[in-house]
């Protein structure tokens, strides 16, 4: 456990877990976007904090006239922007609060996307119903069971359909939430699953976010039926001074903070 008695690392259900997350992400969703709105954009995909874009990537491949699915769209700016691609985004998050900012966002820049408020874990979407699917640090780290998730995932994507997400790099967990020397140093196992959890005085969860090993998420991906293309580690760039949470200029240089996993569902 920190020093702050209100933080700790422990078992969490899915049942509390879901709470928790929705909560707070509705309560912060205008600190949030005012915070890192800027950064992401009304109309842009970035993939994390070191400031990788779907535009320079592609990671996505052919984006014409393909149905995307965003998952864990918090204000949808990527999904926005994949409508000007040519794509038929369609974006979905469990938090209202952070739905009405994609729904303000989409009235002050006139680019629109079906908006859609949905548990990851039961996609109110038919089976095979898009070509692609994508993430920019939604969804995966706040569920129990992301191996559910992915299988979900699978299961509305079409065969030869594209399932690429971003998380927080795996090995971060070993370190201190700290962007300056403080976390420099390894203090968890990272061998230790055990959520980090933010709870009230009563010992109830107000957020809980997930850890798995780079080992973890491969198997969930296989078990789910995907086939991993590419494991994408951003370097920090150079010039890019910004700080967000953890990620920073003197930790990003010296390893990774964020991991982007590109998979693909095999055609039949």
């Amino acid at each position: 456990m920190d020093d702050d008695s209100r933080v700790t690392r422990r078992r969490v259900g899915d049942a509390e877990a879901r709470r928790a997350n929705r909560g707070w992400w509705d309560t912060d969703a205008d600190d949030y976007q005012a915070e890192h709105g800027a950064f992401l954009g009304d109309v842009d995909f970035v993939w994390c904090p070191e400031g990788l874009r779907e535009a320079d990537a592609r990671l996505l491949g052919d984006l014409s006239g393909r149905r995307v699915l965003e998952v864990g769209c918090g204000a949808a700016a990527a999904a926005r922007w994949l409508a000007t691609q040519g794509a038929r985004p369609v974006a979905f998050d469990l938090s209202a609060g952070m739905l009405r900012h994609a729904a303000k966002a989409a009235d002050d820049t006139g680019v629109r996307v079906p908006l859609v408020q949905a548990d990851a874990l039961a996609l109110p979407f038919a089976d095979r119903s898009f070509d692609l699917a994508c993430t920019a640090f939604g969804a995966i780290p706040f569920v129990d069971d992301s191996a559910a998730l992915h299988a979900e995932v699978h299961r509305v994507l079409r065969p030869g359909g594209r399932w690429v997400f971003s998380v927080t790099h795996p090995m971060r967990w070993i370190f201190l939430d700290d962007p300056g020397e403080g976390g420099l140093t390894a203090v968890h196992s990272y061998f230790d699953r055990s959520p980090y959890v933010e709870q009230d005085e009563s010992g109830v969860a107000t957020y809980v976010e997930q850890h798995r090993t780079l080992g973890d998420r491969i198997r969930e991906l296989v078990g789910a039926g995907f086939r991993l293309l590419d494991l994408v580690e951003p370097e920090w760039p150079e010039g890019h001074e910004g700080i967000w949470g953890q990620w920073s200029p003197l930790r990003g240089r010296l390893f990774p903070g964020t991991a982007i996993f590109v998979t693909e569902k095999p055609a039949e």
